[in-house]
């Protein structure tokens, strides 16, 4: 049985307009979305910017309310809870620790905080909860006493992931939690949430834009693009046998690390859809002017299965050879 699984979820949010504010559209951030994670796994989710992601991240964890659609964890459904009945067993890692931890709590007060509100320990129980959770992401106990301005970028994500370990959650969604960070801090804080994933046999969904960063630590990689999946597989099927027009463009958006060696890019050209007024077939397709779009209008853009493990979506426009 899967850890969490999702089915068909949907979040659309009102766009207001008029002198009376009423709705006159919905902006379809996510759309349609079925995905399933297991038990000490983690799902890579990729995609431009405004695709959607952070939304399903945070809708996941009960931040965001949904349309529609059904989400499970442990086979219960929890689609609609409110965030504080699912903080046990579901955390957020965000990508900007300096805006997600409060400047004018201590780090002491900011890790205890979790256990006061569900009743964990006693004082001396909880003093040295914070201490052993700070050790364990690689800070001083006595870092317990300072605030969170005095540290690094780094450091401060270090904190965050803290923070989301003091009640021992079985999934932590993480939301880009290394693109604010400096190359070098970027593989010592990926290397962390590896090793804290052994240690406690979490389970990850690692949100980023940066397919060269979740193909390291990812073992199955989604691919999303205007509120929809359109290509799931493992990692290594993903960054080397992709079948979506839209996989292969980011996959040569991967910088070579060797300046000597030219890389082809395909880039694709115009601007990403509004998810206000979606196009009428493929949304990729009719961005890139693709001269299969036509073919792609009416059609459902259901996941088919085309390798063991390996779906994409079912376009004419995209999925070509």
């Amino acid at each position: 049985m899967a850890l969490l699984s999702l089915t068909d979820l949907r979040v659309h949010f009102p766009v207001k307009g008029g002198v009376l504010q009423r709705t006159v559209a919905h902006c379809r951030a996510v759309d349609g979305v079925s995905l399933t994670l297991g038990k000490g796994e983690t799902l890579g989710l990729i995609g431009e910017s405004g695709c959607g992601k952070t939304t399903l991240g945070k809708t996941i964890v009960g931040l965001n309310k949904p349309a529609g659609g059904r989400v499970e964890f442990e086979g219960k459904n929890i689609t609609g809870i409110r965030p504080g009945n699912l903080s046990r067993q579901m955390q957020m890692i965000f990508q900007d620790p300096a805006e997600s931890l409060n400047p004018r709590m201590t780090v002491g007060m900011l890790l205890e905080e979790p256990l006061l509100i569900h009743g964990i320990g006693s004082p001396a129980e909880r003093s040295a909860k914070v201490a052993a959770l700070l050790e364990r992401v690689g800070l001083s106990a006595s870092a317990a006493g300072k605030y969170p301005f005095e540290f690094s970028g780094g450091q401060r994500q270090r904190i965050g992931i803290a923070r989301a370990l003091a009640l021992q959650p079985q999934l932590i969604v993480c939301d880009e939690p290394v693109s604010a960070l400096d190359v070098s801090v970027q593989s010592q804080v990926l290397n962390l949430l590896m090793k804290l994933q052994r240690e406690f046999c979490m389970s990850y969904l690692f949100i980023s834009h940066n397919l060269a960063v979740v193909r390291h630590i990812s073992d199955r990689i989604a691919i999303m693009y205007l509120g929809k999946i359109v290509e799931l597989g493992s990692s290594e099927v993903i960054t080397t046998r992709p079948r979506h027009a839209y996989t292969k463009a980011l996959l040569s958006a991967i910088p070579v690390p060797d300046p000597a060696v030219e890389r082809k890019r395909s880039l694709p050209a115009g601007d990403v859809p509004s998810p206000i007024n979606p196009p009428p077939g493929c949304a990729y397709g009719h961005r890139v002017k693709s001269p299969r779009y036509q073919e792609s209008i009416g059609r459902p853009f259901g996941l088919r299965e085309v390798g063991p493990g390996h779906w994409v979506s079912e376009c004419p426009c995209c999925t070509q050879g």
